[in-house]
């Protein structure tokens, strides 16, 4: 049975797309990227409320992945209540254009609406320009 992509990072098979996806590997950690580069440091709960469908385990279990693969940091403060901080390494902060691009594409190839959410066909992208000419 062959090994799951994110477990992979010591044997890439040479491709530099594999490699950089297996950072991005999970529902979630682009998104937390997307967060953290926009907010800067942040708790665990505004992580939550920021991703209000992620469960609690998915988040932390994501956050651990990204946390060893060296994206982003975690700092734990010895207070009551327990308080911890997510921010991004500058390792992460090198991802900004990826998830820039991931963001650009969507705004433009994806529409989310009335709960709804849907891929632009081509014609679509370009029937609005010829309506304007």
């Amino acid at each position: 049975m062959s090994r799951p992509r994110a477990k992979l990072t010591g044997n890439f098979p040479g491709c530099p797309v594999e490699s950089t996806l297996s950072f991005l590997d999970g529902k979630w950690k682009g998104v937390i990227l997307y967060h953290l580069m926009n907010e800067g440091i942040l708790r665990f709960n505004e992580l939550r409320r920021h991703i209000p469908s992620v469960t609690q385990r998915m988040l932390t279990k994501q956050l651990r992945e990204l946390e060893e693969a060296g994206l982003i940091s975690r700092k734990v403060f010895a207070v009551v209540p327990p308080r911890v901080d997510y921010e991004l390494t500058p390792l992460g902060h090198s991802m900004q254009p990826v998830i820039t691009a991931l963001k650009a594409w969507g705004e433009t190839h994806v529409i989310c609406k009335d709960g709804e959410r849907r891929v632009l066909p081509p014609v679509d992208r370009i029937r609005p320009l010829e309506a304007a000419e």
